[in-house]
């Protein structure tokens, strides 16, 4: 599952994708080129119908609590009594379906340790070499506390997860198992933001194999502290 992916586009280009930011919300934020779990990055949330707030949150909601209630980044079965609520539209609850900005994702390649990791991303499209799309995600507010070992928060937080759905044929020699659902257009921006849950969740399907490619593929640094990134 995509527990590492980069975002390193900012605001503006969300904004030329996603419609309808509410004024006096803006906020701004570096290039990000790994992200991982329990991490702050950017997430789009629907305020009403039409209006839209870009906003920090952290990666990985909890999961059902018979498995330990332990974070989960990635979310495949949105037929789950568990996740139900946060796909359903987002109408002052504390949670619903939003987007999550990116511009690049890593599965590590199926195989005997030590494995490659490998980066997808979109084709280059007019001389943009990192064209921006959205996970189709979902998030909720929690209690308690998140953050590193070495730096925990304690407080409330803002979390968000992103679904899952069948590999395409060019992630699948990688990793067989799963791929984030993909979106890039406004138009199914929209619909995950503000459509009914069953027009949403018709989007949880493989990204056409011509939209994405590899972009780098190396093997794991983990045991120097370090790991390569698109």
């Amino acid at each position: 599952m995509c527990n590492l992916y980069s975002e390193t586009k900012g605001p503006d280009a969300i904004r030329k994708i996603v419609k309808g930011f509410e004024r006096g919300r803006e906020i701004n934020f570096p290039p990000l080129p790994g992200i991982f779990p329990d991490y702050e990055a950017p997430v789009v949330t629907r305020l009403a119908k039409g209006k839209r707030a870009l906003s920090m949150m952290r990666w990985a909601m909890p999961g059902p609590a018979i498995y330990g209630g332990r974070p989960v980044t990635n979310v495949r079965n949105a037929s789950s009594r568990h996740w139900q609520k946060w796909l359903e539209l987002d109408e002052g609850k504390g949670g619903g379906r939003c987007l999550v900005p990116a511009t690049a994702f890593s599965e590590y390649q199926d195989g005997p340790s030590p494995k490659d990791v490998v980066w997808f991303a979109r084709r280059k499209e007019k001389g943009d070499s990192r064209p921006l799309f959205f996970f189709a995600g979902i998030w909720r507010e929690w209690e308690g506390v998140r953050g590193t070992k070495n730096a925990p928060v304690e407080g409330k937080h803002r979390l968000f997860s992103f679904l899952t759905t069948d590999p395409n044929k060019v992630v699948k020699p990688v990793h067989d198992k799963a791929m984030p659902v993909i979106l890039t257009t406004a138009e199914e921006c929209d619909v995950w933001l503000d459509g009914t849950t069953a027009a949403a969740l018709k989007l949880q399907k493989p990204a056409p194999a011509d939209l994405l490619t590899i972009v780098v593929r190396g093997k794991s640094k983990k045991d120097e502290g370090t790991l390569e990134v698109a």
